[in-house]
């Protein structure tokens, strides 16, 4: 079944599909986004039902955040191990055994009676959220002609800035009305139908390339493999040092009533779902010149929201340009990533979402901190701005490689001449 089709243009994939006659259908990307979806609904609905689940079990609000830490945690530490133990196993099979654990997960966090269980419960669904991310973007490059890798990664990716859209609102509602528990069955089913689409329609992508461990290593080590690592980190760093709290902001320094959070976080995805489309589309052409300008856009963002949130509509308004703000460095940076450690695909796209989900968990810490310590709500964007203005540091230092890189390579040609 095809329903769009990329144009068969450059790259050695497109090289087989005029070979063939054929062109890239867009039902592969839908599916793997579909999947992107389920793991994103999981990964931020957790942050609307702060105040239910903590009431639930008995935990301070502060304590039931780092909920958020060690789901991140376990996606960055538990990725990298997975992609290494799965590398000789076909793309396809993997995609289906980590959806496989993000289903039985949840049905863990569902029945889960008290703190210490619902956290080792979303460390087990965590598990699968790095590599399949990784893995799947690695699938995602390979079926989509050279100068659209930036935009198929933008496609899978939307489905985590959806789940902000649909996801994460429906399932704060669903939590609201009949208890935390019914979101975390929800999100269990949606597992289901992505595992069920995953079978029937993705192609089979191979195995990753047998490098050796050793070697794997080696190219994650590269100096722009690091850098883009880094800048992954301070991207989520920066977000989520706000966004874990954003429940409690709202009600207390917005004033919003509680029946009113759904919408703030459906209009933050939309901005996200918005941000990732023309982020892939920019980073297409120039993925490091959109990944300085979505940094350095964020610090005014950031300093805006300091003062938006304090009202209902201004905070409303800011919710969708943060969302656009945050997405729309994430395909130029996966691109970017990949391009660095082509020798180690699989590993460096997986350790990638380590670097998000570090960046995921470092955030509420920050903040968690701060709060400790007398800061208010209030101050929070404060964090997210200086956050931001380190990832435009990296930025620049990545780029000034790049020129030093581009300027030798000729005077080493010439030598070697």
């Amino acid at each position: 079944m095809q329903l769009v089709s990329f144009p068969a243009r450059g790259g050695p994939q497109s090289e087989r599909n005029r070979a063939e006659g054929k062109s890239v259908s867009i039902l592969p990307l839908v599916t793997l986004t579909l999947a992107a979806f389920a793991i994103g609904t999981t990964e931020f609905s957790i942050q609307g039902l702060l105040p239910e689940v903590a009431a639930d079990l008995q935990v301070s609000i502060p304590d039931a955040g780092l909920l958020v830490t060690d789901y991140a945690l376990g996606v960055s530490i538990g990725g990298p191990i997975i992609a290494i133990a799965t590398n000789n196993l076909r793309r396809k099979t993997t995609l289906l055994l980590l959806m496989g654990i993000f289903i039985a997960g949840h049905a863990f966090c569902a029945m889960a009676q008290s703190y210490t269980v619902l956290m080792i419960a979303r460390v087990v669904a965590s598990l699968c959220h790095g590599a399949f991310m990784g893995i799947g973007s690695v699938v995602a490059v390979s079926i989509v002609p050279e100068d659209r890798r930036a935009s198929a990664i933008a496609l899978m990716w939307g489905g985590i800035a959806a789940a902000n859209i649909f996801g994460v609102p429906a399932g704060a509602a669903l939590g609201h009305e009949f208890g935390w528990r019914w979101t975390f069955w929800a999100i269990a089913a949606l597992g289901i139908v992505a595992a069920t689409a995953i079978t029937i329609w993705l192609p089979d992508a191979g195995r990753g390339p047998r490098t050796g461990l050793v070697g794997e290593i080696r190219h994650l080590l590269r100096l722009q493999v690091m850098l883009s690592l880094a800048l992954g980190l301070f991207s989520c760093a920066a977000t989520f040092s706000v966004f874990t709290f954003i429940a409690p902001v709202l009600f207390e320094v917005t004033g919003i009533p509680a029946t009113s959070l759904p919408y703030y976080l459906l209009v933050f995805g939309l901005g996200g779902v918005i941000g990732m489309q023309v982020g892939g589309r920019f980073g297409d052409q120039a993925a490091m010149a959109s990944i300085i300008g979505g940094f350095s856009a964020a610090i005014p963002v950031y300093l805006i929201l300091f003062v938006a949130l304090r009202s209902p509509t201004p905070a409303l308004i800011m919710m969708f340009v943060w969302g656009c703000a945050f997405y729309f460095v994430a395909g130029p940076l996966q691109v970017r990533v990949v391009d660095a450690a082509r020798e180690a695909p699989n590993l460096v796209s997986t350790v990638m979402q380590s670097s998000f989900n570090l960046g995921i968990a470092i955030g509420p810490i920050v903040s968690a901190t701060a709060l400790s310590h007398g800061m208010r709500y209030a101050l929070l964007p404060i964090c997210g701005g200086v956050l931001a203005a380190i990832g435009v540091v990296l930025a620049l230092w990545s780029a000034a490689v790049d020129r030093r890189q581009t300027v030798a390579a000729p005077v080493q040609s010439g030598a070697a001449g």
